[in-house]
């Protein structure tokens, strides 16, 4: 949860606005670096960069948070550092967006996370909010590929989406055994993604 919401009306500000991209280097945006002079994003790309930002720090606090609270094997804490690390450069990537038509991606320092009581007392508490969690990542990056206005956009939030779904297939594991789940996961609209993260925010 956020003590600072990420609300709607924030993240479709007019401060995304249009600009010239720059795609950062490295990542799954390494191979566009050449296109740092296309044709200006949309304002609905540059929200959905915003979204996502919001997301991936919600996703980095809570792997931090879930590895210093010890309660997996070495395996499992194996598994989460790899995570963390995915969704590290997943950050770096996505905010490469906004840094690169000038505006100003999100930090850590920008938001206060906060969880509902007892998120971390146990692998099981630990392991039911990182599936949710992964099910909301993973349909904004779905949403994502289907809603994004600049094709050059699309193979990365895809291959990003790939990433989450492994981290999805993770905790299902951890659950039960259970890591394989609908054959179609389903995207998420803007609004859908913007009302779940409202939902985390005090």
């Amino acid at each position: 949860m956020l003590d600072e919401p990420l609300t709607r009306a924030g993240l479709l500000s007019a401060g995304a606005r249009r600009g010239a991209v720059l795609l950062a280097a490295g990542g799954a945006f390494g191979a566009l670096a050449e296109t740092a002079s296309a044709d200006p994003l949309s304002d609905n790309d540059l929200a959905f960069a915003r979204l996502l930002v919001g997301a991936e720090l919600l996703s980095i606090d809570f792997y931090t948070r879930s590895l210093n609270a010890g309660k997996f094997k070495a395996v499992g804490h194996k598994y989460m550092r790899t995570v963390l690390t995915n969704e590290t450069d997943h950050y770096h990537s996505v905010a490469g967006i906004l840094t690169g038509a000038g505006l100003t991606a999100a930090t850590a320092e920008d938001f206060d996370f906060t969880y509902p009581k007892g998120t971390f007392a146990s692998s099981g508490a630990i392991a039911r909010f990182g599936r949710e969690l992964e099910t909301l990542v993973l349909g904004s990056y779905l949403g994502a590929v289907s809603s994004v206005q600049a094709q050059l956009l699309v193979q990365p939030f895809a291959r990003i989406g790939a990433s989450e779904a492994q981290h999805l297939s993770l905790w299902g594991s951890l659950l039960g055994g259970h890591p394989i789940s609908s054959s179609f996961p389903t995207p998420l609209t803007i609004d859908q993604v913007s009302d779940a993260m409202d939902a985390y925010s005090a």
